[in-house]
């Protein structure tokens, strides 16, 4: 229900006066006695208490009854593994790991006293302390587009989005441009969908607007299931009104009257904060009948997903929203054309639509001056695994590998080598370290065997065995296969079996050709997508680490004795310098020896958990 409709005249009134109250978040140069104390809640630092930090916060500030300081939630930073993060504008004093205790001195002496806490400052790699977040090398090479606003407005307050010139690009589409003057712009900036495939924005919009039909829908695929990704959450986290803002030009420019937003339930933060969004929009008359006062009418549902890793396919999502079991459609006919409920239907996931507004704005030749020649903008990743800074970045296109886990990750933890990169989840391959320089866009990935997916970004050192990381992988798409077609729900599996057998000690050579063969007709024969790409973790492993698979068929070793049933882990005594840290750590007292002797471990003690191996400083542990 319309609670308080809101005229232009008075939504270019708040973002007047509201972006003067909140220029103290971008500027730090800003003369001000006022404080803004920004606390990080998103997933990561939610779950680290970062709730109570805030109270605690807004407790102790109203007891000792400080004025000029406010205290605001906002979506993610993106430097994860410094979480919870505390920010204090206009200074930018960067506080990591803050824990609810340390609100009362912070406080005291930060805002009190006038003086940093600097047993709290953010510590770099290097271990320097840094002031702020343009001093971290984690930000330096990094340029925020899709993450414009997270960690700078409180996602719950659409006034906030507003005041950073939200709604402003809905507001020129509507009044002063065409639909075929938006689908030109968006053309001609080259964005590409970053759900995984790459495929022409401005292209896909213009193949649903051609479309005659009197309903028409835009859907927002949030379905995000790649193990270890979380860039469309923490997008719908910290700024869910750029999705819904781009929705609705979507909607103006195809000639829509409806749309959904398909969400996994497994993200109840990003549900809220999207259910808020849409009652606050609602409120203002940005959703509704007659918006800004034209002919135009738009609103937005929330579907909540059950969590199955097909859904994530456009059409297998759609069966979904209808209420149908999630299986993938034959195609064509495609969505554009033949959509939810047979009518045409545009989709896109959440950060192709968080680009839009500020490609609007700002001009396609500025979004497009900013990537590669085929591969326009940015791109966001989710960086995980054997990397020091773990989080969210967000890069130019032709950004390189080695940049993103070196530069802006901070290189491999406990001095180990980089040995290979994952990027594309389940449906992507695996990168070694020759291809390191390989510059981050659809083509170049492309050409390695690899694909950008929807930016998960998973780094691994030399402790991990590839033949187990492609089981770890098929076993994810064998339990997620919706069953539709049989190359992928047998095809899938009989290679499951194959890589069981390798990591078992009970393959032969001529397994590792089966694999071969079997990857490729599962991928030409699938019906979707999905299935097309579930071999791709496997082709790109034997091709670049054919040797490993290898010594696991013929000689029945497993180099970085993640395969338990073919490890054996000795200590080099040539290398072993006698500091016992292994022994230390060795959950069964498998290792034996006293003071500074070498030490030796016990064969029948040993499970082969492998906590030796990377608690060893000097490496003197191995097969």
């Amino acid at each position: 229900m319309i609670i308080n409709m809101k005229t232009l005249e008075e939504l270019h009134k708040i973002r007047e006066e509201k972006r003067k109250e909140l220029e103290i978040r971008v500027n730090t140069n800003l003369d001000t006695r006022e404080k803004h104390i920004l606390v990080c809640h998103g997933t990561g630092c939610t779950s680290s208490k970062s709730m109570q930090i805030l109270e605690n916060f807004k407790k102790i500030i109203k007891e000792k009854n400080i004025e000029n300081v406010r205290v605001i939630k906002t979506g993610c930073f993106g430097l994860c593994a410094k979480g919870p993060i505390v920010i204090i504008r206009p200074e930018d004093t960067f506080y990591a790991m803050v824990t609810p205790n340390d609100c009362e001195e912070i406080i005291q002496t930060h805002i009190i006293e006038g003086k940093r806490v600097e047993r709290l400052l953010c510590k770099d790699i290097d271990g320097k302390l840094v002031n702020s977040l343009d001093e971290l090398n984690f930000y330096k090479k990094q340029k925020r587009i899709a993450l414009k606003n997270c960690g700078v407005i409180n996602p719950e307050n659409i006034d906030e989005y507003i005041a950073f010139d939200g709604y402003k690009a809905l507001e020129k589409v509507l009044l002063s441009m065409t639909s075929e003057e938006v689908i030109d712009v968006i053309k001609k900036s080259g964005l590409r969908g970053r759900g995984g495939a790459g495929f022409p924005t401005g292209q896909k919009w213009e193949l649903t607007k051609v479309q005659e039909n009197e309903q028409k829908y835009v859907v927002c695929n949030a379905d995000e299931g790649d193990p270890g990704a979380f860039m469309d959450r923490s997008i719908l986290e910290g700024d869910p009104h750029s999705v819904l803002e781009a929705m609705a030009i979507a909607a103006y420019v195809i000639g829509a009257s409806k749309g959904y937003i398909y969400v996994r339930a497994e993200y109840p933060i990003a549900v809220k904060r999207l259910t808020i969004a849409i009652e606050q929009a609602r409120e203002y008359g940005i959703l509704g009948k007659n918006i800004f006062g034209t002919d135009f009418s738009f609103d937005i549902e929330i579907r909540l997903g059950a969590g199955a890793f097909v859904c994530g396919e456009e059409t297998a999502l759609l069966e979904s929203i209808e209420g149908k079991r999630g299986q993938p459609r034959v195609k064509p006919p495609y969505p554009a054309a033949c959509g939810l409920w047979g009518k045409p239907t545009l989709i896109n996931n959440v950060e192709t639509y968080a680009n839009i507004a500020q490609i609007i704005l700002k001009g396609a030749d500025w979004f497009s001056s900013i990537g590669t020649e085929k591969s326009k903008g940015t791109k966001v990743f989710a960086l995980g695994g054997n990397v020091n800074n773990i989080g969210l970045v967000e890069v130019p296109m032709g950004t390189t590998l080695r940049e993103i886990v070196y530069d802006i990750g901070g290189g491999i933890p406990n001095g180990r080598e980089f040995k290979a990169a994952q990027t594309g989840g389940p449906s992507g391959g695996c990168i070694p370290k020759e291809h390191l320089d390989t510059p981050i866009d659809y083509e170049s990935l492309k050409e390695i065997g690899s694909m950008m997916g929807s930016g998960g970004l998973i780094v691994m050192d030399d402790t991990k065995c590839m033949v187990s990381l492609a089981k770890f992988y098929l076993e994810f798409t064998v339990s997620e296969s919706c069953g539709k077609c049989n190359p992928c729900r047998i095809g899938t599996k009989r290679m499951l079996e194959i890589l069981e057998k390798l990591c078992d000690g009970k393959g032969e050579e001529a397994d590792i050709y089966k694999l071969e063969k079997l990857a490729v007709n599962v991928q030409k024969s699938s019906v979707c997508g999905l299935g097309q790409s579930a071999p791709n973790p496997v082709i790109s492993t034997i091709k670049y680490f054919r040797d490993e698979f290898k010594e696991h068929a013929i000689e029945k070793q497993c180099r970085a004795l993640e395969c338990k049933a073919m490890s054996k882990i000795t200590i080099d005594p040539e290398k072993c310098k006698g500091c016992g840290l292994c022994q230390k750590r060795c959950p069964v007292q498998a290792i034996q020896g006293e003071g500074r002797d070498k030490r030796v471990i016990n064969q029948e003690k040993c499970i082969k958990c492998g906590t030796c191996l990377t608690s060893c400083p000097f490496h003197a542990i191995g097969n």
